[in-house]
């Protein structure tokens, strides 16, 4: 239903009136959505999600940025699972991820982690070293890439996935953990971080 302009106002004058509320809701939209006027800036988790059915199978891997936990998305064969997760992540970035600034907390050297999923949702991880031994981005690395793996039965997302680390000598029950949506590994029940 069309509306009349107020008194006082001629046609011209409504239509800068709307051009301005426009852009006005264009400057709160963006602002709301933390774009600051200078542009986009590297805060926050990588970009993660489901993938979409019929697409090429792809893995995750966690490697360190100036930033934080960073991932890569990395092809998988089609019966890729957290072991071939946690070795590519001992192989450790690539030429080109390691050109963008990507690197690894892991100790150097030859290193196997054992990995499998045989329960929905839920990897067990099986280290070398003991936990205390590691630098805490290199638990971030190998808990996230763990999580984050194809092949875990149930269907959970990464952030949902409990990664039951075992450390080498440590008699007792694993250490359960989960990835946050940060790249960062925390107790199971402890508080998620989200930015």
């Amino acid at each position: 239903m069309p509306t009349k302009a107020p008194a006082g106002r001629t046609g011209s004058g409504v239509r800068a009136a709307r051009t301005v509320g426009a852009a006005l809701l264009v400057a709160w939209a963006l602002a709301a959505c933390g774009v600051p006027d200078a542009g986009p800036t590297a805060d926050g988790a990588p970009a993660g999600g489901a993938r979409a059915p019929g697409t090429a199978p792809w893995m995750r891997v966690y490697f360190v940025a100036a930033n934080g936990s960073w991932s890569v998305a990395r092809p998988a064969p089609a019966d890729a699972g957290p072991q071939q997760a946690l070795d590519d992540l001992l192989a450790g970035p690539t030429r080109d991820e390691r050109q963008r600034g990507l690197v690894t907390a892991l100790p150097a050297g030859t290193h196997r982690v054992r990995a499998e999923s045989t329960a929905p949702g839920t990897v067990d991880m099986y280290l070398p070293w003991l936990v205390a031994e590691l630098d805490r981005a290199a638990v971030n690395q190998l808990v996230c890439t763990a999580a984050a793996a194809p092949g875990i039965p149930g269907g959970k997302r990464p952030t949902d996935v409990v990664v039951q680390v075992h450390e080498s000598g440590v008699s007792g029950g694993p250490w359960k953990v989960m990835c946050d949506e940060t790249g960062t590994a925390a107790p199971v029940g402890a508080p998620h971080r989200t930015g």
